[in-house]
């Protein structure tokens, strides 16, 4: 059996903390771990973690692969497949599949599980044991893991099951995302689960049900490997619901009782959270139904009030009534139409070498915090306008500065002139840090002329 973790979607949904540049799956909101990185190690309990594959976009492989190494040192970065266009997840789903049977050579009658990367298991054991239900109950049907409801929700897509075979049910019907009263409905019947997004069924099974139920994208995955990527962008931008499970005659749901989130919105968060017994930085002092989350874990107080969502980022609060997170995307379409940076950048920039963190900045100098992970190395560069200054703080790097080749250790420094070719890399076994001070009169990140690069970027790109 295999696993494929979908892993490449971007939303704003739990702006300020999700951001175009690093979306939900990457942020770690209930342990000190990712939603990626729980998701991996959850599946790495289920098999082996050379069966275990992720897709995702140009845009986040360096997230994604520096997220995993962290928890798997030796993962090997083949097994993140990048999409060569983001469309939806019935078109990444083919590509899984047709890596999976042609470079990976699998057996096309072998189990693969795709799931999301950014949902929430409360109770791992159980959801273990239920997909391990499902991989041996699958047989030459498709899947899916419905998740019992626990309360009218609005926010979901529903499955009505149909008649009960043993461990699953037939699928009698998909549904749509159902008002507050029809979801009570559905909730009280008894007849109706949750749409997790997860499916199971084996390569040749999707890939008839791909023949009969969605000919257009068939007819290029029944291409050579070569041809597929060529015109896989020409593929509809469909869920893989619409395009095949809503129409098969083959689905069958497995229930899911296991704590289950798509954490997709504050509430639901807060929710998951309601249990924390707090680190001693939130004081709440007559207040009532307060959640705080802190990215950088500061202080937060408050006074005299109710019913409350406060979200700080390490550049923008959010603060908003409980119970209104469905209405997120007003305040989404109002940054973006009003051009805020703060709805797709963030202070924290996340680089395929490491990250860089803005401390300071003002048009004449500015103070970053660098992190290089071991083995990453910042392109070799120079800039026309502004000087550098290094610190280094932690870890020890080689450094290139002009024609001379540096080692630097805690507490030393270079200083790097205009026009002089640099670059640092980190040859050590720990992250380097080192403190950054850039001064001049033009400090834009595209003030970079680029001499080498192992990440592909192009000259004055918006990076190192």
């Amino acid at each position: 059996m295999y696993s494929v973790i979908l892993c490449g979607g971007s939303g704003t949904r739990l702006w300020p903390l999700s951001r175009k540049n690093y979306p939900k799956q990457f942020l770690s909101l209930c342990s000190d771990k990712s939603l990626l990185q729980e998701t991996f190690l959850r599946m790495q309990k289920i098999m082996p973690a050379d069966n275990i594959f992720f897709i995702t976009n140009k845009e986040n492989y360096y997230n994604a692969l520096n997220q995993i190494k962290d928890v798997k040192k030796d993962f090997d970065k083949t097994k993140i497949l990048i999409e060569p266009a983001s469309l939806n997840t019935a078109p990444a789903i083919a590509y899984a599949v047709k890596y999976l049977l042609e470079k990976v050579k699998i057996d096309i009658n072998e189990p693969i599980v795709f799931l999301p990367s950014d949902h929430y298991i409360a109770r791992e054991a159980t959801f273990i044991k239920t997909l391990d239900t499902a991989f041996k109950r699958i047989g030459d049907a498709i899947g899916t893991i419905g998740i019992v409801p626990t309360a009218p929700k609005t926010a979901y897509g529903y499955i009505k099951k149909g008649d009960r075979q043993g461990d699953y049910y037939r699928v009698q019907e998909f549904k749509e995302k159902p008002d507050e009263e029809t979801a009570r409905q559905y909730l009280l019947s008894g007849q109706y689960v949750w749409n997790s997004g997860i499916y199971i069924f084996n390569a040749k099974t999707f890939i008839n049900e791909l023949r009969s139920l969605a000919p257009e994208i068939y007819r290029v995955c029944a291409q050579s490997f070569p041809v597929f990527i060529e015109n896989f962008q020409r593929l509809p931008n469909v869920s893989i619901d619409v395009a095949i499970s809503e129409k098969s005659d083959k689905v069958i749901v497995f229930e899911g009782d296991f704590g289950w989130s798509d954490i997709g919105s504050f509430d639901s968060l807060a929710e998951i959270r309601a249990s924390d017994t707090g680190n001693g930085r939130h004081i709440s002092i007559d207040s009532k139904n307060i959640f705080v989350h802190s990215a950088k874990n500061r202080l937060i107080t408050t006074l005299g009030v109710e019913d409350l969502n406060i979200i700080e980022n390490n550049d923008s609060i959010l603060i908003h009534k409980k119970g209104r997170s469905e209405e997120m995307k007003k305040v989404v379409d109002y940054l973006k139409n009003n051009n805020y940076r703060e709805l797709s950048d963030n202070i924290v920039d996340y680089r395929p070498w490491g990250k860089a963190e803005l401390l300071i900045d003002t048009p004449t100098y500015k103070v970053k915090k660098n992190i290089v992970y071991p083995g990453g190395k910042i392109s070799l560069q120079s800039h026309q306008h502004r000087t550098e200054h290094w610190i280094m703080v932690r870890g020890i790097a080689k450094v290139i500065n002009a024609e001379k080749v540096l080692y630097l250790k805690e507490n030393e420094s270079i200083y790097v002139p205009p026009m002089t070719v640099h670059r640092l890399e980190n040859i050590g076994k720990i992250n380097v840090e080192f403190i950054e001070v850039q001064t001049g009169n033009y400090l834009n990140e595209d003030d970079i002329v680029r001499y080498d690069d192992c990440y592909g970027y192009s000259e004055g790109s918006e990076t190192q």
